[in-house]
């Protein structure tokens, strides 16, 4: 009765039903996989579709449960993706296992795209509403241009980095692993869509752990009002400061996770117009519905290329169901039908 109730209590029916959703996704998936009844296209974006939806994810912490709005997740994405490429050319002659070495990049890309959230969330927390975003758009951007400048090499001597202009001269068997413009070449795709499951699972555990510890509450009450939450002993600047970071630690992960997937990937990729549209998975989704967020995500990228046999009015399409999600999603009058909907069955299941 008791393993019931933490499953299926008020508090905790939303978690449930986030991991059963993606634990029958995942078997539907690869029962269809097996019996090769998916068509190529749809399996070519599989891990794509869970990188997006662990950086959608790590964002929801940040925008719908901490109430910070962060243009920047591409950008975090970009630190954890490139630093996951050099780890894993570095690591290819030490970890022969792939998923091995491709558990080591997601982790050392979460850590160091943490890191340097934790470096901006110094200056940028002190910002609020549209300056914050300005600001965390302005860091996704740097980002992207200190990537296009930088060159790093790997040979028996170690590392070599150059900035701005390529200088690096390697020794006979070594390998370029960022390149400039041309972001990472020659990279060992090693990203499997089981990988990528698992990470949604630790990305889902995380952030529902955070939400109903005490730092989950502490986080909303900063949100809800600050004033109030300084009042009662909670420290805002290192609560945010916690969900920052861990927003970008995801980011990074899903970052190294993507990366993996591809042998060559430019810095472009992870530009301004990546951080808009994972931030649209989530206000469709839901602020602060992670379940909304896994279902958002997944329609939406895998929905363009199920409309490509409509050739130049699938973009059309696309746009006129985003509008429709959005206005059902945001429309009052459906809440409050679906609301009261459920408090009269609930109360005539009372009876």
């Amino acid at each position: 009765m008791k393993i019931v109730k933490s499953l299926f209590g008020p508090k905790t029916r939303g978690r449930t039903f986030s991991f059963a959703l993606v634990i029958v996704a995942y078997v539907i998936i690869s029962v269809l996989q097996s019996g090769h009844s998916i068509p190529r296209m749809i399996t070519a974006l599989l891990v794509p579709v869970c990188s997006y939806i662990v950086a959608a994810i790590g964002l929801n912490m940040n925008v719908g449960i901490s109430g910070e709005l962060n243009l920047g997740q591409a950008g975090f994405m970009s630190v954890g993706g490139f630093s996951a490429a050099v780890v894993n050319v570095v690591l290819s002659g030490v970890i022969g296992n792939d998923i091995l070495r491709l558990a080591v990049c997601i982790v050392v890309g979460a850590i160091i795209a943490g890191f340097v959230g934790w470096l901006i969330s110094i200056p940028v927390l002190k910002l609020e509403g549209d300056y914050l975003a300005i600001v965390t758009l302005a860091f996704g951007q740097i980002i992207m241009s200190l990537i296009n400048n930088t060159y790093i090499g790997v040979d028996a001597n170690g590392i070599h980095f150059a900035f701005i202009n390529n200088t690096i001269q390697l020794a006979e068997g070594g390998k370029m692993v960022l390149s400039g413009p041309m972001g990472v070449t020659g990279n060992t795709v090693i990203s499997t869509f089981t990988v990528g499951f698992v990470l949604i699972l630790v990305a889902l555990l995380i952030v529902y752990n955070i939400i109903y510890s005490r730092e989950g509450r502490a986080i909303q009450a900063c949100r809800d009002n600050k004033i109030a939450a300084e009042t009662v002993g909670i420290r805002v600047s290192s609560t945010k400061t916690l969900a920052f970071v861990l927003s970008s630690a995801l980011g990074g992960a899903a970052g190294a996770l993507y990366m993996m997937n591809y042998a060559s990937v430019a810095a472009t990729k992870f530009d301004f117009n990546t951080s808009i549209l994972i931030l649209v998975y989530v206000v469709l989704g839901g602020l602060g519905n992670m379940t909304g967020t896994v279902i958002a995500t997944s329609v939406l990228v895998l929905l363009p290329e199920m409309l490509r046999f409509l050739s130049s009015y699938r973009m059309l399409v696309y746009a006129i169901v985003l509008i429709v999600m959005m206005i059902v999603t945001n429309n009052e009058k459906i809440k409050t039908f679906f609301a009261s909907f459920k408090k009269q069955k609930g109360a005539e299941a009372h009876e």
